[in-house]
């Protein structure tokens, strides 16, 4: 396994801006792109959502929050699935104005859940909750048609979780479609985890993922991003998810915490959610590109 240093000037080689500015005390977690050269992200302070244009830098509230955090985000069909972090919701945009198309409580908010993160598959959008042993599953119907209700999927098996730490965290799907993969941030465990739940121990050998905050698969490469560490790992699977070797981790001088991160033109984009600066009205906040490792 080998430790790169990104240089902050490798990310000037494209004509795209490398940093973008976010609004002052925004506080931001998650991020999507999509097919479109627009990066969305959340907001830990209100869960508003702020897209900005990645060719100029540019940007605005896309979409007024409820009061609570906006944390993982995916984009699918036109649409912004949003996990809701302490409001113990689950939400959903439409991309082209918006509008919030649905909410989901998940759990209530009175009893500490934190919906941190959401990929969504051909047929669902799966949240985790770093505060329980579950994860919560929007079934998708024909066109892509949202449910009336989620539903809760208890976890089994390897995976066990620390009263008060985050747990299940950043979420994502094996190589070859068939199961899922989670990140246990406190431990550093990743998991596979079958459609009903079973959690198996992914083995990484004597490697760990401590701090992995949002995760991102390229064919049967899956990067884990290392909040605390400011670092990305990059893990080579095998098809099934079962096994990996840690081949890599790349810093750079602009981290600054980075939580999740995103895909576009050759390059990962990631939010400084900067948890070791004392947040205020007036911190600033951004987002850096780097070349993918």
């Amino acid at each position: 396994m080998t430790v790169v240093a990104q240089p902050a000037a490798a990310a000037q080689t494209s004509p795209l801006p490398s940093t973008i500015t976010l609004p002052s005390g925004f506080q931001p977690e998650g991020i999507a792109i999509g097919q479109k050269p627009y990066a969305y992200f959340g907001s830990r302070v209100d869960g508003d959502i702020y897209r900005a244009d990645l060719r100029t830098g540019a940007g605005r509230i896309f979409a007024e929050g409820p009061g609570t955090t906006s944390l993982g985000m995916k984009i699918d069909d036109g649409r912004l699935f949003v996990a809701g972090g302490n409001g113990g919701d689950a939400r959903v945009y439409d991309l082209r104005s918006g509008a919030l198309l649905k909410t989901y409580q998940l759990r209530p908010a009175a009893d500490g859940p934190f919906i941190n993160d959401v990929i969504v598959t051909r047929d669902a959008a799966w949240f985790t909750d770093s505060r329980s042993a579950t994860l919560f599953k929007l079934p998708l119907g024909r066109h892509g048609k949202l449910p009336a209700e989620a539903v809760a999927v208890p976890l089994t098996g390897d995976l066990v979780v620390v009263p008060g730490a985050t747990n299940a965290n950043g979420i994502t799907t094996t190589p070859d479609g068939r199961a899922l993969i989670i990140v246990q941030s406190n431990t550093g465990y990743l998991f596979r985890v079958t459609r009903s739940g079973v959690t198996t121990r992914i083995d990484l050998g004597a490697e760990l993922v401590t701090n992995g905050d949002g995760l991102w698969l390229r064919g049967k490469t899956l990067y884990a991003v290392q909040n605390r560490l400011n670092v990305i790992a990059k893990i080579e699977l095998n098809r099934k998810g079962t096994a990996g070797t840690v081949v890599s981790r790349t810093g750079d001088p602009r981290f600054d915490v980075p939580t999740t991160i995103a895909e576009y033109g050759k390059r990962f984009y990631l939010p400084n959610a900067r948890f070791t600066t004392p947040p205020t009205p007036e911190t600033t906040y951004n987002a850096v590109a780097v070349p993918i490792p």
